[in-house]
């Protein structure tokens, strides 16, 4: 088999990569931009059909979020992770804001918010209740519920809303929340009708619109989310919006919910109850409205008795040590595949667990990254070894391979026979160098899942100039690192380009050069067309990562620099000239001898 067979997979899969890069810029980028345009042209609307017989309140539109937060009755949350407010009209958890993130990783930048009440702009928001056949007076999104217990809602410090429906049903609820993100909800009602009344527990999270910079990226799930029926069940965005979120899952333990790449908000009914679990999308006044409900089992509640169910609901940061932390204490159904931990979820969550303990023992993530590159190499020594060795008896062969292709250059099968009979002499393995990378892809795609899914990335700190390991290299080369005080993204006409495919920073040229000296450091193809493709993937590579999360750079530049290493080494044992040495010997006036001792 001849060796330019793997070179020419690679060609394919640089100009696969090269192809999609020029889709994105050129068509799915405006494309998302007239978006964004039109959307912000367009009045909000926030009228919304719930669940069972619960009527929607016509909310007048193009709110502020703060008019939308006053128009109706409220509670105080205060929590060291939240706050915001409780709506007593519908009990809706409808207003939170996360205190422990930020917005951007500016000084002074704002909390991020999480829910927002209807008749702002693309409400997102919690609804519990009770439906029933036949059942007049529930109580429904407009019904202004009565503060009976407490002033605010904190840890420790629970509310008790009332409702009566002055037909014989008394409505009682008890709302509690911990120092995190889980509120506890217990809803009694009991019936003094005089004859048996039939209802059924339903909870529900909503969005009305989906803003238009969600659900756009493809390796981070980003909309319908829930573990029913004993699998992980998931809807992006994009599809749910336009054929619905399929069909209806019967479950006795879950949950399901609405998440965004770091955010959940989520319905966690009774473990071990059998639930009805659904992703609806439906209409109203022109607006998707999306939601995750769940209706429970129904239950009779005879005249003169009285029932209770408690739900619970989750709103905040995708933290994995919590979330597992919630996962045990509440017997929670794999709660932490909240996560997006992808196909190779066998890689990326022991690559998680081992940066998260890395981490706690030194400090930072970018640390942690680089103690885990080593792993990797060490893990995968002796393949790449074997690789190296390969790649260095290919490049000292090198001179004999061109002198048979061009003495068979007009008889292929005889070069190719020459060629094999070539490398059994020498013991050279053209193959040996595929499946330690092909090995290593997978690993490459698992870290970069972590880096892009977990929230422990986002706005992690390191080497001073780069505040956030989960975004790209916040230098670039056009305003020279910084040291002009210049955004070129504000040039016209070529400002997006600059900001955009073009941002190159340092960390990103480092990565540049050491794929230069590996690909130096290698054999050179037969063809010489082929020879200056291969020259050129250096820098094709460089705009291809420089949008890609810096912490992922870093690995992939560390793991380099430890390649170049491990072949230098090899490269001197076998006696072979390498571009380091004929670097030396320039540096220090020496001639370029083409053999090293």
């Amino acid at each position: 088999m001849r060796d330019d067979n793997t070179r020419n997979t690679i060609i394919f899969v640089v100009c696969a990569v090269l192809l999609l890069l020029v889709y994105q810029v050129f068509v799915i980028d405006p494309q998302t931009k007239r978006r964004q345009a039109e959307l912000a042209r367009q009045a909000p609307s926030a009228a919304a059909t719930q669940q069972g017989n619960i009527a929607a309140p016509q909310v007048p539109q193009a709110m502020t979020r703060q008019a939308a937060v006053d128009a109706s009755p409220r509670v105080v949350i205060d929590t060291p992770s939240l706050t915001g407010s409780l709506s007593l009209r519908g009990a809706r958890i409808d207003d939170l804001y996360l205190d422990q993130y930020r917005q951007t990783v500016k000084k002074g930048s704002p909390a991020v918010e999480l829910l927002r009440p209807e008749g702002a702009q693309y409400p997102w928001f919690a609804e519990i209740g009770w439906v029933g056949q036949n059942v007049p007076g529930l109580p429904n999104a407009q019904t202004v519920w009565t503060l009976a217990e407490g002033s605010k809602l904190a840890p420790n410090q629970p509310i008790v809303l009332t409702y009566s429906n002055g037909q014989g049903l008394t409505f009682t609820r008890r709302i509690a929340v911990d120092e995190r993100y889980m509120f506890t909800v217990t809803d009694a009602v009991a019936n003094t009708t005089g004859q048996p009344v039939t209802l059924a527990r339903y909870g529900a999270v909503q969005r009305q619109g989906v803003p238009a910079d969600l659900g756009k990226n493809q390796i981070v799930h980003e909309g319908a989310i829930g573990w029913l029926d004993g699998k992980l069940r998931q809807v992006k965005y994009g599809k749910w919006q336009k054929e619905g979120g399929g069909p209806a899952y019967t479950s006795s333990s879950g949950w399901l919910g609405i998440t965004d790449k770091y955010w959940l908000a989520a319905m966690i009914p009774g473990q071990g109850e059998q639930i009805t679990g659904q992703f609806r999308r439906t209409e109203a006044l022109g607006q998707t409205v999306l939601d995750a409900n769940f209706v429970g089992p129904p239950r009779i509640i005879g005249a003169g008795q009285q029932v209770t169910e408690t739900t619970h609901f989750f709103a905040g940061a995708k933290n994995v040590p919590l979330l597992r932390q919630y996962e045990k204490a509440l017997q929670i159904d794999h709660f932490d595949n909240a996560v997006d931990w992808g196909n190779f979820w066998f890689l990326t969550r022991p690559i998680f667990q081992f940066l998260e303990f890395i981490h706690r023992h030194v400090g930072t993530f970018g640390l942690a990254i680089l103690a885990l590159t080593v792993v990797v190499r060490l893990l995968f020594f002796p393949l790449a070894n074997k690789q190296y060795e390969s790649l260095t008896k290919m490049k000292k062969v090198q001179p004999q391979m061109e002198e048979l292709r061009k003495k068979y250059k007009d008889d292929p099968a005889k070069q190719q026979q020459e060629l094999l009979a070539l490398y059994q002499r020498e013991k050279v393995n053209p193959l040996a160098g595929c499946l330690p990378l092909l090995l290593q892809i997978p690993v490459f795609y698992a870290l970069y899942k972590v880096l892009t899914v977990t929230i422990e990335m986002r706005h992690a700190p390191f080497l001073g100039f780069i505040k956030d390991l989960s975004a790209r290299d916040p230098t670039t080369i056009w305003n020279l690192f910084g040291l002009i005080p210049w955004n070129p993204g504000t040039l016209p006409l070529l400002g997006g380009f600059l900001d955009g495919p073009l941002h190159i920073g340092v960390v990103v040229i480092l990565y540049g050069i050491t794929m230069w000296l590996t690909t130096a450091m290698s054999p050179p193809a037969g063809d010489p067309i082929q020879q200056k493709i291969f020259q050129l993937m250096p820098l094709i590579f460089t705009f291809i990562m420089a949008p890609f999360a810096v912490g992922l750079i870093i690995y992939w530049t560390w793991s380099n620099v430890l390649t170049i290493l491990q072949q230098y080494v090899i490269m001197r044992r076998f006696k072979v000239d390498n571009p380091i040495d004929q670097i030396l010997r320039r540096l220090s006036g020496g001639g370029a001898a083409k053999n090293v001792g």
